[in-house]
């Protein structure tokens, strides 16, 4: 078996160049269930914020979490992916894809995970994140015992050789994983945001200190660490409203707030993303800057220039946030 290990890249679909008829399978039906790697994505975001629970610990980065809590992130992964794709139980291992048995391993470093002996021979697929880096990587590889290091752990596992780390197929490799606003920012806005003293406080300077950025339901769970996290960011009372005489509006993951977003050329909030920026309205010293016809006025992202200036009401939307 070759150690090279990639796929020739068709339109539509990635196509393998190895002779290994169930590791083809398998790899083509991933591929085909997700050709862009957001449910990949998706599923570990998912992991790493399941672990964290910010809502209810104010946590939002690795280094944060215990020990145990770090040791059963691969565990989870794995269920999460279970849940995300529908793969039925393995026979002697933890899936079963397109009728071949296929083990999953997660590792927070790459290239450490740790292969079982029932493992040894069999399809892996091998997984690893950074959220710091808000990047992952899948891939899948046959791991052959002379693939392996010899283990020397009570469990008898093993890792893969460094000279045979080519053998790893790539389905997405450091591919984008969602961003956690919060590891974003600097060290002195995470401590201005945590340092208000109520949830709606701690919401209002996210939305000041992270304009421009996509910020997900999960960061402002987190930084409010309540029950109705999403009542300090909407209208009557939230910081859409509390907001406004500084000039800052929220956009959400609404057609016609993403239509806003792309008029001013910000992020475009995705699924459960909100974008803040502080608006002003067009002068003729903005020359042809983007703009936005809000509530009967041509509207810009503010700079240093632009006094804050109430800011207009978004479009309405056609269901409530």
């Amino acid at each position: 078996m070759s150690d090279e290990a990639t796929w020739e890249v068709l339109p539509g679909l990635e196509q393998p160049a190895q002779a290994d008829p169930e590791l083809d399978t398998v790899g083509r039906h991933l591929l085909q269930l997700d050709p862009d790697g957001k449910r990949f994505a998706g599923a570990v975001r998912r992991t790493f914020d399941m672990l964290l629970d910010g809502q209810h610990t104010g946590r939002f980065k690795w280094q944060q979490l215990h020990k145990t809590e770090k040791t059963h992130c691969g565990t989870l992964i794995e269920i999460n992916l279970q849940r995300e794709f529908d793969f039925a139980d393995g026979v002697g291992l933890d899936y079963e894809i397109c009728g071949v048995d296929v083990d999953c391993k997660y590792s927070q470093d790459m290239w450490k995970w740790m292969i079982p002996p029932e493992a040894v021979g069999k399809i892996c697929l091998v997984v690893w994140a950074s959220d710091d880096e808000a990047i992952f990587s899948a891939g899948l590889v046959r791991m052959m015992p002379e693939f392996l290091n010899l283990g020397d752990n009570r469990d008898s596992k093993k890792t893969l050789r460094a000279s045979h780390r080519s053998a790893v197929r790539w389905l997405f490799d450091k591919a984008p994983l969602q961003e956690n606003v919060l590891l974003r920012l600097a060290e002195a806005d995470v401590a201005a945001i945590f340092g208000q003293r109520t949830g709606q406080r701690r919401v209002n300077e996210l939305f000041r200190r992270a304009t421009r950025r996509r910020v997900s339901r999960t960061a402002v769970a987190t930084v409010a660490t309540q029950d109705d996290y999403m009542k300090r960011v909407r209208y009557n009372g939230g910081s859409r409203d509390q907001l406004r005489d500084e000039g800052i509006v929220i956009l959400g993951d609404y057609r016609s707030h993403v239509q806003v977003a792309r008029r001013l050329m910000l992020p475009e909030p995705g699924p459960g993303e909100f974008v803040s920026a502080r608006l002003a309205k067009w002068r003729h010293r903005h020359g042809d800057r983007p703009r936005v016809m809000l509530e009967g006025q041509e509207w810009v992202l503010a700079d240093e220039d632009d006094e804050p200036e109430r800011a207009p009401k978004l479009p309405s939307t056609n269901r409530s946030e």
